[in-house]
């Protein structure tokens, strides 16, 4: 379907937006033939009827001066609307183009630009409009072209602030390499991709100039008695409101209907293109989305959270405005053990976490069951899951930076954290501090405790990190990539630090990671993920000597480790797919080399021949298993 033909479809789903834009287009087409469909001519008295009411001779009844109200209506439309259409394409006009200036040359060019707009905002305009009426005889075109000109700023920064954002994309880029002159980017790439708010603009603009006119014209700026138009018809109501107070309707009601109608349009022009755009953003068919939110409020059924575990996850989904994102997860962690979670950029590990973390914010929707020491935390209440943060489950940000408040010394910002958790004050809770920052492995502790964050290595700040999650004495500890910003000998000494605190502590830890060399390492247990789904789980061992799963076979296939000196590196075709492109089956199938017809329905996560707790989410998980075997796959 052609772009212009959805954005069609789209509006006409809203049915004020399309009741108004029928009555704009009715109002349109009766003043444009009101020569053939006016009863009357617009000047054309019947001094017997003056100030009548509604009648056969009169639909709409007929003025002080005995003429028909309809007529008048009709014909005064033409000037009317003829007014709007001059002040709105000289507003558009002008602001489209010097908005496109602006927003693609930038720099001084949009500083000047940009002044100059500022200086006709600043203009009176009611002084500007009186000056032109004056020096043109009160010329009605001279005037609507002012007050279009006006206008302007409005339009123009729309449109400025659109094509900056254009500007930046790549295929823009891509055109000023090939050589492409800058009017013609501008004309064929930047301008396409920007009508959508200058036609919302425009509408909205449309029903302001159209006020403003209705103003001028009641006070005959602009318009020569007896021509008519509504704004002149609504004065000469009110000029005989004591004597026929229906005069002053017909004319009103026009004017405010047709205002109303083009706001209505502007409305419904902006739901439209902001559906569009989320309809593009979201390319999944109807059936695979409903798909997915009954899968998201009735899960799969999943095993008993285990009794020996400190945290036990089962049937884990997150969805975004039912959009899901993470689906069916379950997994344990025990105490002294390590379970690391692997995948490439954007397969759902942190959000998973985050759901676990319970710090996904109002928008998100967390089904599954989280029980951590007995109590299913997805179900507690605020203030029980506030008691297990820190003290029960802690977590390390993969960017230390982010986690420290730049604005208070290690010293303090530890200090609150130990004053929360253990409810010490003064020396006790200043060696609670120093004592941690020496657990991290931090030299002079009493020196890093008075630094601010941004007088600490990237390694110093991660191990001040730890020690903050560390300050609740937590009896599990989610680390988010903890290794990825520090270079190779600081990530060893991490890895080292944690493995240590993790002895000492008997903790249970949760890691997240890409990095295979790492899991390897530290890990005990491994869950592979992939597009929102663990696909494979298994020991370490397992993993690495006969993995179940096509993609955790490329995953380690694609480890720089496994590549011989002088070939090249291997890489998984394609890209994770997007949580709103899954397919009704195998994630993994469009890059998968061992697909089959089978792979096109759900792939359930079972376990692989007898392998105690060694599960894989594919259809030839044994075929695989088998080969690797064979093969003598390293670890």
């Amino acid at each position: 379907m052609s772009g212009r033909l959805r954005l069609v479809r789209e509006y006409m789903r809203r049915p004020l937006g399309v009741a108004a834009g029928a009555f704009l287009i009715l109002v349109a087409i009766a003043v444009c033939l009101a020569k053939w469909i006016a009863p009357y001519g617009p000047e054309a008295e019947d001094l017997k009827h003056t100030l009548a009411l509604p009648s056969g001779q009169h639909l709409l009844g007929t003025d002080r001066l005995g003429r028909d109200i309809l007529s008048r209506l009709l014909w005064g439309g033409q000037v009317t609307l003829l007014g709007l259409l001059e002040a709105l394409f000289a507003a558009v006009l002008v602001g489209v183009l010097f908005g496109l200036l602006a927003g693609y040359f930038g720099r001084s060019t949009d500083n000047v630009i940009s002044r100059i707009s500022d200086l006709v905002m600043a203009m009176p305009a009611i002084v500007v409009l009186l000056m032109i009426y004056s020096i043109t005889n009160n010329s009605s075109s001279a005037g609507m072209i002012t007050l279009g000109i006006l206008s302007v700023p409005s339009i123009l920064r729309v449109t400025r602030t659109a094509a900056r954002a254009v500007r930046e994309e790549v295929f823009v880029a891509a055109s000023q390499v090939m050589g492409m002159s800058r009017a013609r980017i501008i004309v064929r790439h930047v301008l396409p991709n920007i009508w959508g708010p200058i036609i919302i603009n425009a509408a909205v603009l449309a029903a302001s100039i159209l006020g403003v006119q209705g103003g001028l014209n009641f006070l005959d700026l602009g318009l020569t008695p007896p021509n008519p138009s509504w704004g002149s018809m609504v004065s000469e109501g009110q000029q005989v409101l004591s004597q026929q107070s229906w005069l002053i309707i017909p004319s009103g009601v026009t004017l405010a209907l047709v205002i109303m109608a083009l706001m209505l349009v502007a409305d419904a022009l902006r739901d439209t293109t902001a559906s569009n755009r989320s309809r593009q953003a979201q390319p999944v068919r109807k059936q695979v989305r409903e798909r997915s939110i009954e899968q998201m409020r009735s899960p799969a059924p999943t095993a008993p959270p285990d009794p020996d575990a400190v945290l036990s996850v089962r049937g884990l989904s997150v969805a975004f405005s039912d959009l899901q994102v993470v689906r069916d997860v379950s997994f344990d962690v025990f105490e002294g053990h390590t379970l690391g979670i692997v995948g490439e950029s954007g397969c759902g590990k942190t959000v998973a976490m985050s759901g676990v973390l319970g710090s996904l914010g109002r928008n998100a929707e967390v089904r599954g069951a989280i029980v951590f020491e007995g109590t299913d935390l997805n179900g507690a209440t605020k203030r029980e899951r506030l008691r297990t943060r820190g003290k029960g489950v802690a977590y390390i940000s993969q960017d230390p930076m982010v986690a420290l408040d730049p604005m208070f010394t290690v010293a303090s910002q530890l200090g609150e954290l130990v004053g929360r958790h253990d409810g010490s004050k003064g020396a006790e809770k200043k060696k609670r501090v120093l004592e941690l920052l020496s657990q991290v492995g931090l030299p002079s502790p009493e020196s890093v405790a008075k630094r601010f964050p941004h007088q600490l290595s990237g390694g110093m700040a991660q191990r001040v990190s730890i020690a903050c999650a560390l300050s609740g004495r937590p009896r599990v500890l989610i680390a988010d990539e903890p290794t990825t910003a520090l270079d190779v000998t600081i990530q060893g000494d991490i890895l080292g630090l944690l493995r240590s605190l993790q002895e000492q502590e008997n903790m249970a830890v949760v890691l997240i990671t890409h990095d295979l060399g790492v899991v390897a390492d530290i890990c005990d247990r491994v869950a592979v993920m992939y597009a929102g789904e663990i696909v494979e789980m298994a020991d370490v061992e397992t993993i690495f000597a006969a993995p179940g799963h096509p993609y955790t076979r490329a995953l380690i296939g694609a480890n720089p480790i496994m590549a011989e000196r002088g070939e090249l590196l291997k890489a998984i075709p394609g890209t994770v797919v997007a949580p709103a492109a899954w397919p009704v089956g195998c994630h993994f199938a469009a890059r998968c080399t061992f697909r089959v017809p089978a792979c096109e329905v759900p792939v359930p996560l079972v376990g692989v021949t007898d392998a105690t707790g060694h599960e894989a989410r594919c259809v030839r998980a044994e075929e695989l298993l088998n080969e690797s075997q064979s093969e003598g796959q390293p670890a």
